[in-house]
């Protein structure tokens, strides 16, 4: 069995498990903003659950990595006015960006059978140890071949 087909499994047995409250989530409720400040959210995320970097043209140029949560585990707390929207490709995905300082806390977004998702900025989390953030597990996607279900052939630099 390759390691991709073991992985897919262990995901598999891990949602199996969820599902049905044998392993529980957790969420622990952490404080981001953008650099300047001005846009400070709340987000209940579990960083044990994948994390995702992806090779598509916005998040390889400004090294997103996001932990994608629903909408109710998200908490916009100050900067509504200031956040700017970028829209591009499909049209579908909301990037966000902080209009003073450039930085992008979050993004709205539909999963691929149209569930609708927050993507957390990681690098945006005030309060994730260290620790936590080195401990939780990355996903990668071939967004750049729109290829989203496999990792492109290097991942080192993402």
């Amino acid at each position: 069995m390759s390691d991709s087909s073991d992985a897919r499994g262990a995901q598999s047995v891990r949602l199996f498990l969820q599902r049905w409250g044998i392993l529980r989530r957790m969420l622990k409720t952490y404080h981001g903003s953008c650099h300047c400040g001005a846009v400070k959210f709340e987000a209940d995320i579990d960083l044990a659950q994948p994390t995702y970097r992806c090779n598509c043209s916005i998040c390889a140029r400004n090294r997103f990595w996001a932990a994608v949560i629903p909408p109710a585990r998200f908490r916009l707390l100050e900067g509504r006015t200031n956040l700017q929207q970028y829209l591009f490709n499909s049209m579908r995905n909301e990037h966000r960006f902080c209009r003073t300082c450039g930085v992008r806390p979050f993004g709205l977004g539909e999963t691929p059978d149209n569930h609708e998702v927050v993507g957390v900025n990681i690098g945006c989390l005030e309060d994730a140890t260290p620790e936590e953030l080195a401990a939780a597990p990355i996903t990668y996607c071939d967004g750049k071949h729109d290829n989203w279900q496999n990792p492109p052939a290097i991942v080192s630099y993402l």
